[in-house]
Parts: structure tokens; sequence; C-alpha cells
């Protein structure tokens, strides 16, 4: 079953009522060893809220713990013998319970239900990981011979019920009727303040700056505020900046403001959530950690500095304002995006508009593989298994793996075959590889790691790194230890890479014409390397120049979506052969940026490349892929929606105000080639074109 109303309508109360019949039931049986329940959450601070809720209840026969990787050998071993409400993260059972089922078979016998809270956040390469944790959780708990009932909270989503039958691999039934009070809440949509430079085109403000100008008037005003942010990078720079201006406003008020994200040690985490609940922190820069559930009450605004990625993020970080009968305020800053433009042009995109569906691809095999692995090292897996849980695609995929030397079958089914542990072929919450450690020269100590796969764009040398407000520059970026090598250096600039792709179609999976254009969806080999970055003023966004860099070249085989156009449509659409490559990499640019309006992804996820001539289509090409080994199921919707997706790109470009090209229309953050060249209107022309017989 699959509870998907909206933020603060009861789901908590929903789910917990049958789980404490049952254990309370439970509680009288010989030895107390009842019904258990187990709680999923995607962190670790909403499964310790949950707890907090749950001690608040003084419930006798509750005996209730998390789970996680902060918890002590003796938390771990009480959990273990005497729990019969566990509260973890999909990390926990994939890394630990899973593999290690034998301590935890007492309590796994028993279990009775399964909550996956939040399920809305389970899209794309992480979704697919989740989705094959579930599985084989449930292939556990059938082996232990218990059969829970699975019960999920979602936010307001499109197709809940099909999004969760994906995510868990059955039937579900969906309530999705809302009834429960909903305060007045103001939205605004906020265009930054014109810097009045002379320029060509106009330039804003930077939504960062804006938002720490808001923050900052917002808590000298009183008014309690969580200022959402789209990088860990940005969440400080805002709390800093909002510091710095309190400091001339209200010298007091300078302690009350704190930024909070990921890579922080857990008890910066747990100083910082308490401090926002008792009400000592009154301003709270954060990234999407804090959009979930966390019980945070009396918060009288929320700013949200640049799109979140999905409708359905939005209404869960504009709901985390105004718990109670309070009105509340919520304000959407717009970058300097093309998407971000359009929704200020556009407010009917997200005020009217239906949220998304949840995007993943529980085939990919570059992440079911590891996971069929994992499964076959908790209990020899069977072919029948293997179709049962985990899809029809898997048993060929076994194959594949015990042709690679991973599995070995037997007469009873496959088996693990290695000595090293399983589970440590995938990381749930990252694209490849072990992270990176961010270390402080000066002292050795670990501020905090970050993905293999962000690693050459955001610690590459030069580049700054934020830590609590502390701005370093690294020194150094060794891929071979995983280490990059930070020196603490204040500086009054931000840091950003390009990079240049090439790519290759290995496999195409459908294609449809579009009268002489075409449009396709496959497989394709992306190479990939960042050759220099920039560094831009903090608060003004002004170039202060740009340097190279030395990295390795990086291949990605994932899926893309292309669409193509003959030299016949560019001469009808009066597009020279030299205004080729402007038209159509202005018309990528445009396509990537509005893509995350469809599809259930971050601009940052996928990836473009467009060329006049493409040496396997031998046409003009533009080529929209997912950023993830094997994909992520968002190539795969822009296909589908192909049609709906690049009318509103056209749109897009074609409604901007500015004459040539901006930040707001054909202008990319991500462009490895300095944004050049770039033709907005060829790039409306050739859109137009491949338009003309377009068909869904």
């Amino acid at each position: 079953m699959v509870l998907s109303t909206g933020t603060a309508s009861g789901k908590s109360l929903a789910y917990l009522l049958p789980i404490f019949n049952s254990i309370e039931i439970g509680s009288h049986a010989p030895n107390g060893r009842g019904a258990t329940a187990l709680y999923i959450a995607p962190t670790k601070a909403l499964a310790h809220d949950q707890l907090r809720t749950l001690e608040d209840r003084d419930l006798s026969w509750l005996r209730a713990a998390t789970v996680d990787g902060d918890n002590s050998r003796e938390e771990r071993q009480w959990a273990q013998q005497h729990a019969n409400f566990i509260l973890t993260n999909p990390d926990l059972l994939h890394h630990s319970l899973l593999g290690a089922h034998a301590r935890w078979a007492p309590f796994l016998k028993r279990l009775q239900f399964i909550v996956i809270d939040e399920a809305h956040v389970y899209r794309g390469v992480f979704g697919a990981h989740v989705s094959a944790v579930i599985r084989r959780l449930r292939r556990m708990c059938d082996h232990l011979g218990s059969s829970p009932v699975i019960i999920a909270a979602s936010a307001t989503v499109a197709e809940p019920a099909i999004a969760l039958q994906r995510l868990i691999g059955d039937t579900v039934i969906e309530v999705t009727d809302d009834y429960s009070p909903t305060p007045e809440r103001t939205i605004a949509l906020w265009q930054p303040l014109d810097l009045g430079l002379d320029n060509a085109e106009p330039v804003h403000r930077t939504a960062t700056t804006e938002a720490a100008h808001i923050l900052a008037d917002l808590v000298a005003d009183g008014r309690q505020t969580l200022a959402f942010v789209r990088s860990r990078r940005a969440a400080e720079g805002v709390a800093s900046m909002t510091r710095d201006l309190l400091r001339e406003i209200d010298p007091e008020l300078v302690d009350s403001v704190a930024s909070y994200r990921g890579g922080y040690l857990p008890e910066e985490r747990r100083s910082i959530e308490g401090s926002l609940r008792d009400g000592s922190i009154r301003a709270l820069a954060t990234t999407n950690a804090l959009e979930l559930g966390i019980d945070i009450s009396g918060l009288d605004a929320v700013v949200i500095a640049g799109w979140p990625g999905t409708r359905s993020s939005l209404w869960q970080q504009f709901g985390r304002a105004g718990r109670g009968d309070a009105p509340a305020l919520a304000i959407f800053i717009a970058r300097e995006d093309p998407l971000d433009a359009f929704i200020v042009e556009h407010p009917s995109s997200i005020l009217d508009a239906p949220v998304e569906a949840s995007v993943f691809d529980p085939a990919n095999p570059v992440i079911l593989g590891p996971h069929l692995c994992a499964a076959a090292s908790e209990f020899p897996l069977t072919d029948e298994e293997a179709g049962r849980w985990f899809g029809p695609s898997a048993v060929e995929l076994l194959e594949r793996l015990a042709f690679q030397g991973f599995l070995r079958k037997r007469s009873t089914g496959w088996f693990w075959t290695r000595r090293d542990r399983a589970s440590d072929l995938a990381d749930l919450r990252s694209s490849g590889g072990a992270p990176i450690r961010i270390v402080e020269e000066s002292t050795g100590r670990l501020l905090g790691t970050i993905d293999q796969s962000s690693s050459h764009t955001t610690v590459h040398p030069g580049a700054v790194y934020t830590h609590q407000g502390v701005t370093s520059v690294v020194a150094d970026l060794d891929l071979d230890e995983l280490v990059a090598t930070v020196i603490e250096e204040p500086v009054d600039y931000t840091t950003h890479a390009h990079e240049i792709s090439d790519i290759r179609i290995l496999d195409e999976y459908e294609g449809r014409p579009w009268g002489e254009a075409t449009i396709h969806v496959g497989q394709v080999q992306v190479t990939s390397q960042v050759t220099s970055f920039q560094r831009r003023r903090l608060f003004t966004g002004e170039n202060l120049g740009e340097q190279g860099l030395e990295l390795p070249e990086r291949e990605l085989v994932t899926t893309a979506v292309w669409w193509t156009v003959t030299d016949d449509q560019c001469a009808r659409a009066q597009i020279d052969s030299t205004d080729i490559p402007g038209a159509v990499h202005a018309a990528e640019h445009a396509s990537i940026a509005l893509l995350p309006l469809f599809a259930t992804c971050d601009r940052w996820d996928i990836g473009g490349v467009s060329t006049a001539l493409h040496i396997d289509t031998g046409v003009t090409t533009v080529f929209v892929y997912d950023g993830y080994p094997g994909g992520a199921g968002f190539a795969q919707h822009g296909f589908d929606i192909a049609r709906q997706w690049l009318t509103a790109t056209r749109d897009l470009i074609r409604e901007c105000r500015c004459r040539e090209g901006c930040p707001s229309c054909i202008q990319s953050p991500k462009c490895g080639n300095g944004n050049n060249p770039l033709d907005k209107a060829a790039a409306i022309r050739v859109l137009t074109e491949l338009l003309r017989n377009a068909t869904d």
C-alpha cells in the first residue's frame, strides 16, 4: 500500500496505528517476542527524528531503536536482541543487515510490517539501487518464513501505485485522498535584482546572494527560516553571506545562522538539528537533506534558491513552512538558468501542473548485477528466485556475472565465489567507486567525502572547497589514493569546472521518423575530460579568469536520446552550414535545462553533445544522455515525451527577452566550450523545423 498525500497530512499516524496494534498484541507472547516492524527512511536524520516521536509516546511495550552507521557495537547488539521496531536506511540494509542476516534472523522472522517513508525520493540511480535492496529484503523474509506488509508514505506524486510497484516488484494499492487542513501560504516567484551593468544582456544578482539578503531580512524580522540551495558549496556560501549581512544589522543574530549539508560528522548533524528544533538557530541554509519530514515546528518561511529538481521536491520544500495553523511564506528564487526562467515566466508550469512520476530503471544491469551478487552471497540464488524477485532480465545477467568470475552455478543455485563482501560492489548513493576523502593539509583532519564521479569537477586542483563557513583551496587530487588535499584560504570567488565530451552510438533501442528528421533512444559511449576551470567573483558572478587542468579521460556507457535533422531541413530553416554548430549547441543546452521539468532528474544528472556532422548518423545530431553507467531512465523518458519536451525547449528560447542568448535560455554553466558558439535565432528555427512533423 502507498499513502500519497501532502506534507503534514497524517501519513505517519496511518501506518503507525496498525503497527502499534500488532506490536502491543505481540508483547504478550512468550518472552515478549511478538510482531516486529522495520521503518526505512532515506536519511539518518529522518530516522532519528521518527525515533524521538516514538519515544515521546512513552509506550512501555515498544522497544524502538535506530540502526545506522553511527551506532556503537553495544547499541547494535541491543537492537538485534531486544528491539521490536527498527528504524534504519537503505544503506544499512545493503551493507550490514542483509549480509549479517543470521544475527538479525530473530527480528526478521517476526517481521510483519515494512514502512518505506518518503518513497518519492527513490528515483534515478538511487531509486534503482533501493529497488534491488527492497527485493533482496523481501527474498530474505521469504527464506526466513515471514511475509511482511509493505506500507509506503510518499509526497503527492503522479501514479504512486505504479512507482511503488516498480520499487518493490509487487502489486500495490494507493491511497491519495487528502482531507488534512492546509495553512495559509503565500508563494512568491522571485527574479533577482538586475545589477544594471553595461552589458548587452541583463545580468542578475546570483540566486544564492539574493537568498542571503532575503534570509538576513527574515531573521532580522524574527522569522525562523530554511533556505534550500542546490549544493554543499552554496549552503556554506549562503550561511556565510547571511552572517556578514547580519553583522551590520544586529551582531547578536550572527550566531543564529548555520549551514546543513551532507558530509558533516554525525555529532555536527545532531547538534544542528537540535538547535533548529529548539529555536536557537533562526536561519539555516541547507541542501535537500532537510527536505524530508523531520518534525520542525514553528518555521515561518522557506526560501528556495534554484529549481530543486522536481515539482514534488518543490512542494515538499514549500511544505516545511507553516506547520500548524500559522500562515507561512514560500519564496522560489530563479537562478540564471533556462528552467528557472521558464518557471518564473510560466507560473502555471508548477502551480497548475501535476507532479511528476518517479523515473528509474530497476533492470539497469550495471546496478542490478552487484545486487544479484549480494543476494547470492546471502542465500544461494536460483533462476526461479532471480526471475521472481528481480525480473526477467536477471537470469541472463547471472550468466554474465558467472563469466566475469563473480558467481558459480551449482545444483542448489548461484553462489558468490569471492572472499570479499559482495555488498561492497555497490554504493547506493554513488555512480560508482569508493569516495574521495577531503583532508586538511596542515592538520590531516578529514573534512568530508565526495563521490569519485563528482571529484573531477568539484575537488580538482585549484577548486574552492567550503566547510562550515571556512573556505579552502584544493592543493592536490590523488586519484590513486582517493584523497583531495586542501589548504585553508579565505577567497572571494567560486570555481566552476569545464568538461568536454565525445559520444559514439553503440546500440539503438528504438527510433521514429519525424518527417525527414528522426528521434532515437539507445546505448552510447561518452568519453569526457575536465580540461579547465573558471573563477567567478562570489557576489556578482564576474569571470575572473580560466586555468587549464590535466586530468585523465573518463568513459561512460549509458543511455541517450538523440535527434537528427538533414541538410535540406537546415537550408529550409535558413541556417547556413557555418551557423549549424551554434544552432544545435544552443538547442542542446536548452533541452538539457528543460528535461528536469518532465523527468525526475536534475540538470547535473544528464549531459549532452551536439555536432553538425556526427560520424555514426552522418547528419546534424543532438544527444542528451544519462550521466550514470547503464542509464537512469531519464533519456528514455525524454524519448517517450520528446515532442512535449522539445516544444517547451523551443518556446523557452523564443520567449526569453534577451537578444542573443543568456544564462536564462541557451547559456549553460556546464559548457566545456565556454558557451561558444551559440546562435539563439538559429536554434529557434532548427527546433521549429525539427518539430514540424513531430509525433508522440
